[in-house]
């Protein structure tokens, strides 16, 4: 059970804009909800929150604090378990050791993340840094399956509202370039476990030595339980390949990973890709470079800050980028190119982005161009692929007519975390691996060679059949097309189906879902929208994340507006403000100009659904009177145009929750339904409306200048109090 003293709803510290705009929005929130009873309590999950809780023996009293992600990683395994979890970063080495760095010139005595440790003190270091590593906070809260979808103001102000989409044409060069063998997909195996059992991952040398590079792992019944490997060798050879195919096409190269969620494998795939593409350079000052510490693993910004005092390799890298196709860029007027930083470029933004803006990616000459999108798995690379097809057969997406895309995600209890997890390995030597059961059954076996990534994962059978049932749910809900995206010739896959197949049977609704690979799931579900119907898609973990991008970005020109709710196993519920990211670019902007273009939509969504949860789960009849009005509200924030500008000088983040808690009170002022609270919310309405000049100029005078936030991961709370809450009259209503 939970504590009794656990807040009623547990609002979550994260990072960069959304932990920015909480500064100011969190007061309003707290405020409101003591009128109903509801206490709001916060729990730090931050990146710098939990580097810090990972190291207690190395800081002073004053400066430990508790391990909030375990505490609610306890908590959503419970009834009581109401959480609004934000977006957090999901880090990558250089983003880590940013937040390391700046931690410890804070004064705290953290040990530096060794990049290649050789003690066992260093070793064991480097082990609790990477529990930190990549996307270590959504499988310990996802204690339940995920229903995303945009909530119903939000798209039909999307369809009155809509935004650009870049123009598609048949003889577009942009492409989808992906692996035909030898890649994760192409190597998978997968069994259904019929009894409860452990298991070990083991490397058999060529000459018989046995390598234990998994134990303990323990598997309850009803379990698939995958593993693949991807080739190193047809890595290499597949990326040399479609850098000379870019170069003679004359297109954009770009490659399309997710290195924070993939903390493993994708930041390997990527040192790879950087070694492709400047191989003439590797190849004659190799050994050099790593004696200066590159790993390309980091990418080309850590590769060419190591090389800076050294002209020939300058020189010779100047060279053959020359010799290369151009690149796709994150920053062309900074030259920031694709392969610089292995987190700035995320596949799940990053293709939808190119897809919506008509195939087109940013060059180096700061101009717009057809790309190649090197995708080298190709597990889901057909889903973009198709995409790109179809809007080059039929043209853009008009979002004023489109209909939605709904999702039913397969996450719960860590399901299809490959990559993200400790089961993921970079071969050391020629063998074989082997995933072997207690009993002696070799459950999975693969040839390998040195430099192979080898991979497990699995999902549970209870997950499993929630998710199937949370899709049944909401097909009835909808009464629309559902669509499970899977493939019977893809290994995992085809054990889901026959998860799938006989629980449709059995709620006798198999009549109402298709089951399709996702290439063909990809065109026929937009076909769907592009005739302003809705479909659901009902997807795996990691197409889950892809999907949940790709449509709302078509659809709404963002994915941070999704309505996103976990519902949890055991009875409680996550409320996850979007899919949006944690925008970085936004902090910038903030700390250069003080202005935070961050729009809080999600978090407004997020807020309804979990007072309306709480009113449910508790009983708590003025919870469901907040809640509502919180509806009225993020109606009223859309209807009026109040969300944030783009642009310094013009109303951002601050000025929305204005309006936000100005929205609010008055809806909660005109009910009908509580009394107590329509009079308790009559005069603050009042005083927000009389004074609109007052706080509207006093927000704007903010805007304009640098300001101080006392660090970027670890920011300093009266700091950023200060610059978030700038207008006096609006602190002191709100108190």
């Amino acid at each position: 059970m939970a504590e009794t003293n656990t807040p009623d709803i547990i609002y979550t510290k994260v990072d960069e804009a959304p932990e920015l705009a909480s500064a100011s929005f969190l007061p309003i929130i707290q405020k409101f909800a003591r009128a109903a009873g509801v206490d709001v309590g916060t729990k730090d999950i931050s990146l710098a929150g939990r580097i810090i809780a990972t190291f207690p023996e190395a800081l002073n009293e004053d400066q430990r604090q508790s391990d909030d992600l375990a505490e609610l990683g306890k908590l959503v395994k419970t009834p009581e378990a109401n959480v609004i979890k934000l977006p957090n970063i999901s880090a990558s080495v250089p983003q880590l050791v940013a937040a390391i760095k700046e931690l410890q010139s804070q004064g705290y005595a953290l040990p530096d993340y060794p990049e290649n440790p050789s003690t066992d003190e260093e070793k064991a270091v480097r082990a609790k840094y990477d529990t930190i590593k990549g996307s270590a906070v959504n499988p310990v809260l996802r204690e339940g399956n995920s229903d995303r979808r945009a909530a119903k103001p939000v798209k039909a102000y999307a369809q009155n509202n809509p935004h650009r989409m870049g123009e598609w044409t048949k003889d577009s060069k942009t492409r989808v370039a992906t692996m035909s063998s030898g890649d994760f997909f192409s190597n998978e195996t997968s069994a259904t476990l019929d009894r409860e059992a452990e298991a070990k991952i083991v490397l058999v040398g060529k000459d018989g030595s046995e390598t234990v590079l998994k134990d303990g792992l323990s598997y309850p019944a009803g379990t698939v339980v995958d593993a693949t490997f991807m080739s190193a060798k047809a890595l290499d050879a597949f990326l040399e390949d479609e850098i000379a195919k870019t170069k003679d096409e004359g297109t954009l190269f770009s490659l399309h990973m997710k290195a924070t969620m993939m903390k493993v494998s994708d930041p390997i795939i990527f040192g790879h890709a950087v070694k492709a593409f400047l191989k003439p350079v590797f190849d004659k000052y190799g050994e050099e470079m790593k004696a200066a510490g590159v790993d390309p693993n980091s990418g080309l910004g850590d590769l060419l800050e190591r090389v800076k005092d050294k002209p020939k390799i300058k020189a010779e890298i100047e060279k053959v980028m020359g010799e290369r196709p151009p690149m796709y860029m994150v920053d062309s007027d900074r030259g920031i190119t694709n392969l610089h930083v292995p987190s700035d470029v995320i596949i799940d933004a990053s293709m939808p982005a190119l897809i919506k803006a008509g195939g087109k990616g940013w060059g180096p000459d700061g101009k717009e161009h057809d790309a190649t999108c090197v995708i080298p798995d190709s597990s889901y690379a057909p889903v973009y692929d198709e995409t790109i097809n179809y809007f080059k057969d039929t043209g853009k997406l008009d979002p004023a007519t489109a209909g939605t895309v709904q999702n039913i995600g397969l996450m719960a209890q860590k399901a299809e975390e490959y990559g993200s997890h400790p089961t993921t390995f970079e071969i050391p030597h020629d063998g074989t691996v082997r995933m072997v059961l207690a009993d002696g059954t070799v459950l999975h076996e693969h040839e390998v060679q040195a430099g192979d990534i080898w991979r497990s994962a699995s999902a549970r059978k209870a997950p499993i059949e929630d998710w199937v049932q949370l899709a049944i749910d909401r097909q009835k809900a909808e009464d629309c097309e559902a669509i499970f995206w899977l493939d019977e010739n893809r290994a995992h896959d085809a054990e889901l189906i026959a998860y799938v197949k006989p629980i449709l049977e059995e709620k006798g609704v198999a009549d109402k879902f298709k089951i399709m690979a996702p290439r063909e799931a990809t065109r026929a579900t937009l076909e769907t929208i592009r005739n302003g119907k809705t479909s659901i898609a009902i997807t795996g973990n990691v197409l889950r994340d892809y999907l949940t991008d790709l449509f709302p970005i078509l659809e709404l020109a963002t994915s941070a507006k999704m309505l996103s709710i976990v519902k949890l196993m055991n009875g409680g519920g996550l409320f996850e403000t979007g899919a949006g990211g944690s925008a970085p670019k936004h902090v910038q902007q903030l700390m250069e100009e003080n202005h935070l273009r961050w729009d809080s939509l999600g978090e407004f969504c997020a807020l309804g659904e979990s007072l309306q949860f709480l009113a449910d789960a508790r009983g708590n009849e003025k919870a469901r009177v907040l809640g509502k009005a919180v509806d009225a509200a993020t109606q009223g924030i859309l209807d009026h145009g109040r969300s944030p500008s783009r642009k310094v000088g013009e109303p951002d983040n601050r000025d929305s929750h204005y309006w936000f808690a100005r929205y609010w009170a008055e809806a909660l002022a005109a009910q009908s339904d509580d009394a107590d609270l329509a009079d308790h919310f009559a005069p603050i309405a009042r005083e927000l409306a009389e004074k609109e000049e007052a706080i509207t100029s006093e927000l704007a005078a903010a805007q304009g200048k640098a300001v101080d936030l006392g660090g970027y991961y670890h920011t300093n709370a009266e700091k950023t109090a200060k610059v978030m809450r700038p207008s006096e009259t609006l602190n002191s209503i709100i108190g």
